[in-house]
């Protein structure tokens, strides 16, 4: 007996063998480490639970007066953001998917009815950091939060695979191992003031759903951090429904390891207030809807703040049947997934309008929508930012200039456009002096109050200078021109973003002087910072004008970024 036991052992050893050896032959340690993931990794979350929002028994009260002489009730909040959305995913300015086929007409009121702020960047070129920049008011590098939260196997992953396209080894960081902390733990320090603290202590009702991704350990999630409920993804993605779902689409990109990771991980799940994971009761975006509207109507008699944040149109790409079959008329089966996921988020983002209205909300509620980066080159689609240069991992305009929109019919004017030039951390500021919250005192909040710009929108505001930094990759924009500079490769690029906001004429040998003193500013402003909470430990180059389905040649700019 104990001899067949052991050639029974033998020969699953032997074909464990063979499989992971096939595997290494096709793709490397990558596609091991993919095949670990699914099979090691992933789990089945419990199923679906009703979500009960609280409905507190008497109206909070409300500290201060927002508006001096004013006896107007102080306003709610909603705060709407996309996840990776292309500068020209929506139609607002002539553009579109599809050749403007695919129309965005409820993200466009917000601007069409309220402020639309042209010249808008976020916090960051990548999700994590912006979302941190948003929460605080700050820069992340302030408080060590410089690099997307990821898994080590992830990063292994991704440091170990070369895809078919690219032109430029992947380089993982195993020399950082060291210095790294568990995934769960890379969070948002507790020391941080969200917006979420900042208008509880106000009296408002704080309630999140969706997307969190600022830590993902007990100690680090959004019921935590302020928000007196919050419905919220265990990771930093999700897939909208199971993958043999008989109501969805799939368009799975072969070509790109962070999808296939996505795949491989199966992640189908939410927490409600710490609690339990359990599967969302339908496609994802809608199912967000659904509680985002229950969560207002729970608490329509007091002033609340309410983080709404999608995952759309974020990798992995599905969308529902019916967005797809709207859509017959576009040839390409992922651009027609992702354009059907872009309409679905229109139309979410159309019902909460609609709810607060219903409700008799909608007059004096700000809303405020946004995208946490630019377009990615991995979703292998051109045009996602067009006319801009870059993808999100960049710093180019590509990357970090996204749509920011405030509608608050009681206290915007419809349709001003103001120019000056501004960041995520103005969201924060922005709230503080709507709702009359004080800012905190006793650390540096670099965002600005953006409601005074709105009686004078032509003009350019206060003198300003922001910066970016992720590793050794760094950015300064003063005044009218920006400078990048990065390490990998070592290579300057400065442009004047009045002149050439789409970033083709490279001035950094033309003009050294200004190169310089430039830098200057960006050493003294990196000398305020401080180190990395965790370490980057991969890195991978990312073609400035071409997408991941396209193959990359020498010659092609480009910029390694690091997480």
């Amino acid at each position: 007996m104990l001899k067949k036991v052991s050639i029974f052992l033998g020969l699953v050893l032997a074909a464990l063998v063979l499989a992971v050896g096939g595997l290494y032959a096709k793709g490397g340690s990558a596609e091991v480490l993919l095949w670990v993931v699914k099979i090691f990794l992933r789990h089945e979350d419990a199923p679906n639970r009703e979500v009960k929002w609280a409905v507190p028994t008497a109206p909070t009260a409300i500290a201060g007066n927002p508006q001096a002489g004013s006896e107007r009730k102080p306003p709610n909040i909603i705060l709407i953001v996309a996840d990776d959305l292309g500068y020209n995913d929506i139609t607002l300015n002539g553009g579109g998917l599809a050749k403007g086929t695919v129309p965005t007409p409820h993200i466009n009121s917000l601007a069409q009815q309220g402020a639309n702020f042209e010249t808008s960047y976020s916090g960051n070129a990548t999700c994590a950091p912006s979302r941190a920049a948003m929460m605080t008011g700050r820069y992340p590098t302030r408080f060590g939060f410089e690099f997307t939260p990821t898994p080590k196997q992830f990063m292994k992953v991704i440091g170990h695979y070369k895809g078919p396209n690219q032109l430029y080894d992947a380089i993982y960081h195993a020399e950082r191992e060291k210095d790294l902390i568990p995934y769960e733990t890379m969070g948002l320090p507790r020391s941080e003031i969200t917006m979420a603290k900042m208008l509880k202590g106000q009296g408002y009702r704080t309630l999140h759903v969706g997307k969190w991704h600022l830590g993902d350990a007990p100690e680090f999630r959004s019921h935590v951090h302020g928000f007196d409920e919050a419905l919220s993804f265990q990771h930093a993605s999700s897939l909208y429904l199971p993958e043999n779902d008989p109501n969805v689409v799939n368009s799975k990109q072969e070509f790109d390891i962070i999808d296939r990771f996505q795949w491989a991980a199966g992640s189908f799940g939410m927490h409600f207030n710490g609690g339990e994971a359990f599967k969302p009761k339908r496609y994802v975006t809608d199912y967000l809807t659904d509680e985002a509207e229950k969560a207002i109507e729970a608490n329509r008699n007091q002033p609340f703040f309410l983080y709404l944040a999608y995952t759309a149109p974020h990798t992995p790409l599905q969308a529902t049947k019916e967005d797809y079959e709207a859509l017959s008329h576009i040839e390409d089966h992922t651009l027609r997934v992702y354009a059907a996921m872009v309409r679905n988020l229109d139309r979410n983002i159309g019902r909460v309008l609609q709810s607060l209205k219903d409700k008799g909300l909608d007059d004096n509620t700000l809303v405020i929508f946004t995208s946490d980066n630019g377009g990615a080159h991995y979703v292998g689609l051109d045009g996602l930012n067009k006319p801009y240069r870059g993808w999100k991992a960049t710093f180019f305009e590509g990357g970090i200039r996204v749509p920011l929109f405030m509608k608050w019919p009681a206290g915007i004017p419809k349709g001003v456009k103001p120019q000056l030039p501004v960041n995520h951390m103005d969201i924060f500021t922005t709230v503080a002096a709507a709702t009359g919250a004080k800012l905190p005192a006793d650390r540096p909040i670099d965002g600005i109050n953006l409601l005074p710009q709105l009686s004078k929108p032509t003009d350019k505001g206060p003198d300003r200078t922001l910066f970016w930094r992720t590793d050794t990759y760094r950015v300064i924009r003063k005044g009218d021109w920006k400078l990048q500079v990065a390490q990998n490769p070592r290579k300057d690029w400065l442009f004047n973003m009045v002149v050439d906001p789409t970033e083709k004429n490279n001035l950094a040998d033309k003009e050294p002087d200004r190169v310089a003193s430039m830098k200057k500013e960006l050493e003294a402003f990196n000398a305020t910072q401080v180190k990395p909470s965790w370490p980057s430990m991969a890195e991978a180059a990312i073609a400035i004008d071409k997408n991941l389905r396209e193959k990359m040649v020498p010659g092609d700019e480009y910029v390694y970024y690091g997480n």
